[in-house]
């Protein structure tokens, strides 16, 4: 697979239809740089057309049986599955992620939510009964749902799958980077039974095909997740129209390591979750604290771990780490590194790089710095991990809060009580206890400048539901 489709088209009421927007935005493989394909950028009327499909299907939609919503959303998943070679070869052209990664990574966990939501739904949509009174959970409407390229299946995915549990119908906004999966998902949904106008997916960047579709009288409520600085905005023209929004949105998550754990492991599963997917992840692990004393050991472990993450063309099975996505994106981490560099932190380590030199290729590097730096303060999005010393374990725990956000973290530590103790400590949406696997029905949320609301599992469905009141 070397080209993508052209997309020149919107997919609205159940059936594609040529997009009549004048923007023309390209697609890069950022494996080399080469463009592989165009994408039409949906116009004010292509949104319009969508979104009243939305309203038109939604009464029919939100009175369809749970039952029925969960068999349809199963079917999905089913479909999903069925075309995972598909999936995974196109996100691995536009995103990077390594090929033999990328259904594990990047489709799997798609499919995953879809049955997740299909198997929860029914325990949430339940009434409640108080005294006389009748409190029902109702959907609360049509759903603008605008999504990033870093996972692009797995971030629709937990926001389609549980607008649809809860009854809402839906247009979605893939990321202009990352299109193909969504275009996917659409005749997926509709193989599925589908019913036409329930999901409906347009093209376009932000500024444009995603301001019209907020902005839209039709929507009610708006799931973005991307940047904090993006998200901002959305509030903002949201708030215009007095909209109910939910935000995911950026992190610079700290992984504490108390004093006398096995630095070895602490070390070694810290930088999986910090350059997973070329650290291209909102969660990622971005900031490693360790005891002042343990530093050098710390320092010594990172220089012989780090270059066990080489970066290279991710269609090559010995590839640990692809390219980040997008021209862009390596430009900025180049440019945080450097200034870094400039205003005294160190480089410990760094590894190797292999791929074409047009390629957008960055590599894995872990710095000392201070709590207040650059590297240990600011979003980098790639594989580069800040490493800060601390004095004492308040200390710590005020360095792991002293950001704008609170999206992740971990603790490390040989008392599984002394290490939840500190994590209850930490501003954040979730933390990790010595690596402990997340559950993939937890909600998954931050505070602060890592936004509001939750996804996944039962809180995630409860997110597109709000109630209304019968008294008999």
């Amino acid at each position: 697979m070397a080209e993508i489709a052209e997309l020149n088209r919107i997919f609205a009421g159940g059936r594609w239809t040529p997009a009549t927007g004048a923007d023309i935005m390209h697609v890069y493989n950022p494996a080399d740089g080469s463009r592989i394909g165009r994408v039409t950028a949906a116009s004010v009327q292509d949104v319009e057309l969508a979104s009243l499909a939305a309203l038109e299907a939604f009464a029919g939609w939100r009175d369809t049986a749970v039952s029925e919503r969960a068999a349809i959303v199963a079917r999905i998943a089913d479909g999903l599955a069925a075309r995972a070679v598909d999936l995974a070869d196109g996100i691995t052209l536009e995103v990077g992620t390594p090929r033999h990664k990328c259904v594990r990574m990047q489709v799997t966990p798609a499919v995953e939510t879809f049955k997740s939501a299909a198997r929860l739904g029914p325990k949430v949509l339940v009434e409640e009964q108080l005294d006389a009174t009748r409190i029902r959970k109702v959907p609360v409407g049509v759903v603008a749902c605008i999504t990033p390229w870093n996972y692009p299946l797995y971030q629709i995915a937990s926001k389609v799958a549980a607008a649809l549990m809860a009854g809402c119908t839906i247009v979605l906004k893939p990321s202009e980077v990352a299109p193909t999966n969504a275009a996917i998902l659409a005749d997926v949904a509709s193989a599925a039974g589908l019913p036409p106008g329930v999901f409906n997916v347009v093209f376009g960047n932000g500024p444009t095909t995603g301001e019209a579709l907020i902005s839209h009288p039709a929507i009610d409520f708006v799931s973005f997740t991307g940047s904090t600085r993006a998200g901002a905005r959305i509030a903002a023209i949201a708030g215009q129209h007095i909209k109910q929004v939910s935000l995911e949105l950026g992190g610079k998550s700290a992984s504490l390591v108390l004093p006398g754990v096995d630095l070895q492991l602490a070390v070694s599963k810290t930088l999986e979750k910090s350059f997973q997917n070329s650290g291209q992840t909102c969660a990622a692990l971005t900031r490693l604290l360790v005891p002042s004393d343990a530093l050098a050991q710390v320092s010594a472990l990172l220089k012989t771990q780090v270059a066990s993450f080489p970066v290279g063309n991710p269609s090559e099975a010995s590839t640990v780490l692809g390219p980040v996505a997008t021209a862009d994106q390596r430009d900025k981490v180049l440019s945080l590194t450097a200034a870094a560099r400039k205003s005294g932190a160190e480089l410990l380590a760094s590894g190797p790089v292999f791929g074409d030199p047009s390629g957008f290729y960055v590599p894995a590097e872990a710095y000392l710095t201070d709590a207040d730096g650059g590297l240990a303060q600011e979003e980098v999005f790639g594989p580069v991990l800040a490493v800060v010393p601390y004095s004492d374990i308040d200390e710590a725990v005020d360095m792991a809060n002293n950001s704008p956000y609170g999206l992740s973290g971990a603790v490390w530590g040989q008392d599984r009580e002394e290490a939840g103790k500190v994590a209850a400590r930490i501003r954040t949406g979730s933390v990790s206890i010595n690596g402990a696997a997340t559950h993939p029905d937890a909600p998954f949320g931050g505070f602060r400048m890592s936004g509001f609301g939750r996804e996944r599992g039962a809180h995630g469905i409860e997110e597109f539901l709000t109630t209304q009141s019968i008294h008999f």
